[in-house]
């Protein structure tokens, strides 16, 4: 239990651990990486940390946590942070109209670990949640050495982004905010200003691999697949849909190869039709969607004439004869076809008839 199970990145997992040991952490920490990366974790880790009741040393002889004691079991109650953001959605849903309306989501499982996720359905950081923050973030910790507040992501309404700018300017010496983000740059160049910033990069599909080793539930050629998949990113790995994918990837070469000759339309109109409305409806549009950007980007791999860079290693051959029909142009437009697809799921077009459009509009 502790830092050394976070996978990849030493030196910026590094870098914070020195911090913690000068007890020099920074006020405000922007921490970008794809999705995935495990920028929720190490904000966690760093929160026990500096919070843990036993303070032990790894053998490096930097700060560790413990993982046992009670304000690390506390703070570990929020890891699994999608879980706690439905708990949370959920609780606000059970109350009044005129409650609800003024109820922000918040994630808590201590009192000195205040998580504040986007609230939807708008999936934006409002400013109410800024203003609670800033409401309760001097009052000192007191039941813990440092108070932290996590923005697990950094898409900030307008009004939020500016409140924000309130606290980064005069923050109180016991307290650091993680702002986490996929690029840095979606955050107000006043807010970088502010802060410092770390990134993790992307681990290798052999690092991903490897951790993958105990999955043995895939072959190995599964897992190979999988980390060439997750575009580096460990947790995006380790919670991979297998089989969703695949079965989207069998529907994404039905509308291409439609596109690309097939008189009966008929397996793509059975295809479609289960992708209907409602929130599964949607989730499945949504990987569809991905895979194809993917296919896409393969097809444009191979006629490049560097297949090593595919993503879709394990269908190099029907990806192949796909790049040998259409022309860059092609590919170009069908990725254009995506964008248009994107908006129409957005303003709630029928999602069968929507792909049904996309296959025909690539038909050469």
């Amino acid at each position: 239990m502790g830092f050394e199970q976070f996978r990849g990145n030493a030196p910026t997992v590094g870098r914070l651990r020195e911090m913690i040991a000068r007890d020099h952490l920074p006020h405000a920490i922007i921490l970008t990486g794809p999705r995935g990366a495990g920028k929720f974790t190490l904000a966690q880790m760093v929160a026990k940390a500096v919070n843990c009741l036993e303070r032990p040393l790894a053998a490096d002889g930097l700060p560790d946590f413990c993982g046992v004691c009670r304000n690390c079991e506390r703070i570990a109650q929020a890891d699994a942070l999608d879980q706690r953001i439905a708990e949370a959605v959920e609780a606000r849903e059970n109350l009044r109209e005129s409650d609800k309306r003024e109820t922000r989501i918040f994630v808590q499982t201590h009192p000195e670990v205040l998580v504040i996720p986007p609230d939807p359905p708008q999936m934006l950081v409002k400013v109410d949640q800024v203003r609670h923050v800033i409401g309760e973030m001097y009052y000192r910790p007191s039941e813990g050495r440092q108070k932290f507040y996590i923005f697990s992501e950094s898409n900030f309404m307008k009004e939020a982004a500016n409140a924000l700018l309130k606290v980064l300017e005069e923050p109180p010496e016991f307290a650091t905010l993680f702002l986490l983000a996929e690029n840095s740059n979606a955050l107000l160049p006043t807010i970088r200003s502010r802060c410092i910033t770390l990134r993790l990069a992307p681990l290798t599909a052999g690092e991903i691999a490897q951790d993958l080793a105990l999955r043995t539930e895939w072959t190995a050629a599964q897992k190979k697949l999988v980390a060439q998949l997750s575009s580096g990113a460990v947790g995006r790995a380790r919670s991979f849909d297998l089989n969703a994918y695949l079965a989207a990837r069998k529907d994404a070469l039905l509308l291409l190869t439609t596109a690309l000759g097939e008189n009966d339309h008929s397996g793509l109109f059975r295809a479609t039709e289960a992708y209907r409305a409602g929130g599964e409806g949607k989730g499945k549009t949504d990987l569809l969607i991905s895979v194809l950007y993917s296919i896409l980007e393969d097809l444009l791999f191979l006629q490049a004439g560097s297949p090593e860079l595919m993503r879709n290693q394990d269908f190099q051959a029907e990806l192949a004869s796909i790049a040998s029909q259409v022309s860059f142009s092609w590919i170009v437009r069908a990725s254009d076809g995506l964008g248009d697809l994107q908006n129409g799921m957005r303003r709630n077009l029928l999602r069968s008839l929507s792909l049904d459009g996309y296959s025909s509009s690539l038909e050469t």
